[in-house]
């Protein structure tokens, strides 16, 4: 590289640095208009760019930056008041340098641009007394230091003669030659007049730098991102033979290698975290953009926004932290557009009208937790189920059904948008959906939590690296995978009748119920489609059974594998592009016998084996069929939820009336007016025991406090009652004939289901029995 390359490669670097704290000073500037610090600091950084700018030759980027210099100058010396149109003006500029400094970048060249239009704003903003246009650009003569006041930066001229590299007469020769006309800068002119060399005066202008406090400190050097990725690929590598050497010597009676061993463990271990510090970056890097952002939004949309953050030292890695950039921007423009109401509708609500947006990151359980937090109106729940049934994304008896929940993650659906008309900010049905995506591509997940009225939260989980990540090993089929630890909950290991017993059939799909919660499988043979094993094959030992339980989009599942092995540090290689349609694996890595794993990409799993987006967790159930209840003597193909009484009775109910499935804990449970009740979604709902009803006496219930009651929730005109079954059984799709039964309140009939004598649940009926059971018991009480 050339020095003239290099001087400007240096030029790039400090001005980009430069330009992103712009972007924040003129945001702070503007609350406080009297902060001579921060007014002074801008002053010098524009000063900078212009004055390497002309000695590069870079004449639009000088002209530019001398009219913004202009107009701090008058307002650094109190000259001009600080206004929004100032502001504006300058935040433009800043813009336009940043432009043509990408463009010498790219190109090595400012571009075809015409500034004039803005150039004639800022000089606009200039009010009289005008200074003389030439007297900006002028350097100052250098006098003895008693006859001129202190200034805090020396300037180009003082450098050279303190260096001796130019004495004081060439230099106020040079001073004189361009007050005279001449349009160069001081030390183009020595240059050119052989009193000095360039290399000189890119050293001056480095020390003038380094005086301002905008150089980097003499404890600090720039190393090339490049470098530092091949760097980790180097440490990934003696990572994977570090695991190869570990693996060998576990199983050597010589002492003094396994001793070596473990030396060599312990040092590739600093020698990783070490480097993945050097790529390691403060959240705050992206974060120092947002107070311009917010500022732009509010003001195209008529608010007032203020913005805190905490924790902006956390940091991430560099390539995580490029992925979330932009999602992040997203959800900052949203919620000022979208979440924080305008003055006057603040106001009304007794609010302050200026809203707040709050910025959070901090570091939990090997992951980065970050919160975009607005206090703003919050989500329209009834806005966003219109919306949804609008757009056929929903049906209205389902959007009828939905808890706000359900409602919140319709949000999160391609294409979903409630803005009222398209925006340059928001509005174009691309948006939530996205940065679920882009959050979900680098492991990680999204959480939207709202408030009618108080406002939003939107939470972010992102692992701090992508390259070195412990992962959990496991075997299936006599091959192993890696799965990712960040989302790992728990094992589960079922041995002898447990394991015989501990897995059920729900609607055709196995579960395991873990601590009263009925968990979905998934058997990883299944899935890889080794058709010979799944639940229920005949290749099933059923001597034992290994459950990794994992979560991915909000959802627990268990995984069934062979063998659970250990955790390790695996290195994360890209998969061949044979493989990268396959949304099961997230990547490959190499073990410590040389061979070769597949990562499992946990999310991709689930969906791929339905445990996403499925009923499998209680959520609401529909069926295509709306049949009419009570037709005898005819087959007609139902959906209906089955569930014991007793040791032996087995009951039904039509799926179309279930509204969900729920657990309650003992402890839960209320009395209220004699009526057992539970705090339920805002409401205070009844409970009544099926078996009560129906054997028309109160079983006596002799549990364990810590038992929880399964509640079939039946949802009619807004309110819920609970219907408490002795034990769910299966969800089934089957024709059957329905026989009428006369003569027994709550029971529509009987017919045979899974080839068993089941009753058909009449559940008005059976509400109203209960109801007028109770206000018998009552009065006769």
């Amino acid at each position: 590289m050339s020095d003239d390359a290099a001087i400007v490669k240096e030029f790039l670097i400090e001005s980009y640095e430069n330009l992103d704290r712009l972007d924040q000073d003129l945001v702070v500037l503007e609350k406080n208009p009297t902060d001579r610090n921060t007014l002074a600091s801008i002053f010098r950084t524009i000063h900078t760019i212009k004055g390497t700018s002309g000695f590069l030759a870079f004449n639009q980027l000088e002209a530019l930056t001398h009219a913004g210099e202009s107009l701090l100058s008058r307002l650094r010396d109190g000259l001009l008041p600080l206004t929004p149109e100032i502001t504006t003006a300058l935040l433009a500029m800043v813009d336009a340098v940043r432009e043509m400094l990408k463009s010498i970048e790219a190109s090595g060249k400012e571009g075809e641009r015409n500034d004039r239009d803005l150039i004639s704003t800022l000089a606009r903003l200039l009010e009289p007394p005008a200074v003389s246009p030439r007297s900006e650009v002028t350097a100052a003569k250098v006098e003895p230091a008693a006859n001129r006041p202190e200034l805090p930066v020396p300037n180009l001229g003082e450098i050279l003669i303190k260096r001796g590299t130019a004495n004081i007469s060439e230099v106020n020769a040079a001073v004189e030659q361009q007050n005279a006309g001449d349009p160069r800068h001081v030390g183009e002119i020595l240059v050119e007049k052989g009193a000095v060399k360039s290399q000189e005066i890119v050293e001056a202008l480095n020390t003038q730098q380094h005086a301002r406090g905008q150089s980097a400190s003499d404890s600090t050097i720039r190393v090339d991102v490049g470098q530092l990725d091949r760097l980790m690929n180097r440490v990934g590598e003696l990572v994977l033979l570090r695991n190869q050497i570990v693996q060998y010597t576990n199983s050597t009676e010589d002492s003094e290698l396994l001793a070596t061993s473990q030396r060599l463990n312990l040092l590739t271990t600093e020698l990783q975290e070490g480097v993945m510090k050097t790529r390691m970056q403060p959240i705050g890097n992206i974060w120092s953009k947002f107070p311009r952002t917010v500022r732009d939004v509010a003001l195209g949309c008529g608010k007032q926004v203020r913005i805190e953050m905490e924790g902006k030292e956390t940091e991430l890695d560099k390539t995580i932290i490029e992925a979330i950039k932009d999602p992040l921007t997203h959800l900052v423009r949203n919620a000022v557009d979208h979440g924080i109401e305008p003055p006057e509708a603040r106001t009304q609500a007794g609010k302050n009208p200026q809203g707040l947006l709050f910025l959070r990151a901090f570091h939990e359980g090997g992951q980065v937790n970050i919160e975009v937090t607005d206090d703003g109106a919050g989500l329209d729940y009834e806005k966003l189920r219109n919306k949804a049934i609008q757009k056929a994304l929903i049906t209205a008896d389902q959007a009828a059904r939905m808890t706000e929940r359900e409602i919140t993650n319709l949000i999160f659906l391609p294409g979903f948008s409630t803005a009222e008309k398209v925006t340059n900010v928001s509005g174009r049905g691309v948006g939530m959906d996205v940065v679920k995506t882009n959050i979900e591509k680098i492991g990680g997940t999204v959480d939207l939590q709202s408030k009618p009225g108080q406002g939003s939260t939107v939470r972010m989980k992102i692992p701090l690296t992508l390259a070195i990540i412990p992962a959990l090993i496991v075997t299936s089929a006599g091959d192993r995978y890696a799965i990712p630890q960040v989302s790992l909950l728990e094992l589960v290991r079922l041995e002898g009748e447990q394991a015989r017993k501990g897995i059920e059939m729900v609607s055709g799909a196995p579960v395991h119920r873990l601590r009263g919660k009925l968990l979905p499988l998934v058997y990883l043979k299944t899935e890889l489609r080794d058709e010979s094993h799944g639940p229920g094959s005949d290749n099933d030992d059923s001597q034992s059974v290994n459950i990794v339980v994992l979560r991915a989009d909000d959802r627990q599942f268990g995984l069934v594998v062979d063998e659970i092995n250990d955790t390790e540090e695996i290195v994360v290689k890209p998969l061949g592009k044979q493989l990268k349609s396959i949304n099961m694996y997230a990547g490959a890595t190499i073990m410590g016998d040389g061979k070769v794993a597949l990562i499992l990409d946990v999310l991709g799993l689930a969906q791929r084996a339905s445990v996403v987006n499925e009923v499998r967790d209680h959520a609401v159930v529909e069926t295509d069929d709306q049949q009419s209840h009570g037709v005898s003597g005819t087959a007609r193909r139902n959906t209906v939820l089955l569930f014991q009484q007793g040791e032996n009775g087995r009951i039904a109910i039509d799926l179309s009336l279930v509204a969900r499935l729920e657990e309650f804990p003992r402890d839960a449970v209320e009395i209220a007016a004699d009526q057992e009740v539970v705090q339920y979604r805002g409401q205070i709902m009844p409970l009544i025991h099926v078996s009560d009803v129906l054997e028309s006496t109160r079983r006596k219930r002799d549990v364990d406090a810590g038992e929880s009651l399964q509640v079939v929730v039946y949802t009619q005109n807004g309110r819920s009652v609970g219907l408490v079954v002795d034990r769910i059984l299966d969800i089934v799709e089957e024709s059957f004939t329905q026989q009428p039964q006369s003569g027994r309140e709550g029971v529509l009939g009987t017919a045979v289901i899974q080839r068993r004598v089941t009753e058909v649940l009449d559940v008005p009926g059976l509400i109203a029995a209960a109801s007028k059971s109770r206000s018998l018991a009552m009065a006769s009480s």
